[in-house]
């Protein structure tokens, strides 16, 4: 049973991937290829680089979430850095280029220069994940080559057609976080993560928290938006969807709780799973492929 497998972007709620990605093998899902935006970026390379779903559950839990982001460094403009978060992308992918992973892999970014979608396949996988996760005005943009990058999410929040482009013939699961129009809210509040005191000051002096907690909810509808018309559009054979959407994107999460989310999500959509990849659809794949980017 083999699919394709397209991981939207969603901060802190990403984690629920990992539970996804687990109960998917554990039902004898073969993943052949997959695709990642921001969060779903981080956890598309390293499953692609050939950890587990255990082992990356095991060094997610280890690590202090706290200390994945810090102070503004020189790479652009931010309210926060990334040391922390490109530290422990070393540690899992090293000086892997994409052609040394275990199964094509592919993270979409924005050249915001350009404003143009850019889909990162080649190169320094450490690179493009930074990329990738590179929330406008949050974190720094990413000078890759001639392009200045931000999240891929700004454009594309489940990259369906990227993960369809790297197996034509195989259908495509999608695991958006957000939840589908019309069911509820999914607006939710921007926390600061522990920052030095300073800091925390000078954006209360300024106001800046409450503003900044308006762009992100702002920012979140209309990704919620185009999540939905995107999912329309690319047209992914199974939608599997983890109830993450009160999660923060930067909260400090129990991380065996969001993956148990994933794995609960999986077994939602089991009989559509299995539908997806019989034999009847695998033939149609074959033999008319939906369209690729």
């Amino acid at each position: 049973m083999e699919i394709a497998l397209a991981l939207g972007g969603g901060g802190a709620r990403g984690m629920a991937h990992i539970g996804v990605l687990r109960r998917l093998e554990r039902e004898g899902f073969r993943i052949r290829a997959v695709a990642g935006t921001s969060m779903g970026g981080i956890i598309a390379a390293v499953y692609a680089a050939g950890f587990t779903p255990d082992e990356i559950e095991s060094r997610f839990t280890e690590i202090d979430q706290s200390k994945l982001y810090g102070l503004p460094t020189r790479e652009g403009p931010s309210i926060l850095g990334l040391t922390g978060a490109k530290h422990i992308l070393e540690e899992f992918l090293g000086e892997r280029n994409f052609s040394d992973l275990a199964i094509p892999c592919a993270v979409t970014a924005v050249d915001i220069e350009s404003a143009c979608e850019v889909v990162l396949r080649e190169g320094r996988v450490v690179e493009a994940v930074l990329a990738t996760i590179a929330l406008p005005a949050i974190f720094p943009p990413r000078r890759v080559g001639k392009a200045l990058l931000v999240d891929g999410g700004t454009m594309d929040p489940v990259p369906v057609a990227v993960a369809r482009s790297l197996a034509p013939d195989l259908p495509v699961v999608a695991v958006p976080l957000s939840l589908p129009l019309g069911q509820g809210s999914s607006l939710v509040s921007m926390h600061i993560p522990h920052v030095p005191a300073p800091i925390i000051e000078r954006i209360s002096r300024f106001r800046l928290a409450q503003a900044l907690n308006v762009f992100v909810q702002a920012a979140d509808a209309g990704a919620r938006m185009l999540t939905e018309l995107r999912l329309e559009v690319d047209d992914p054979d199974v939608i599997i969807r983890p109830a993450v959407a009160e999660i923060g994107l930067l909260d400090v999460v129990d991380v065996l709780k969001v993956v148990r989310l994933g794995e609960k999500a999986v077994e939602a959509v089991l009989p559509d799973l299995k539908q997806a990849v019989a034999w009847p659809n695998r033939l149609r794949h074959r033999l008319f492929p939906k369209r690729q980017r």
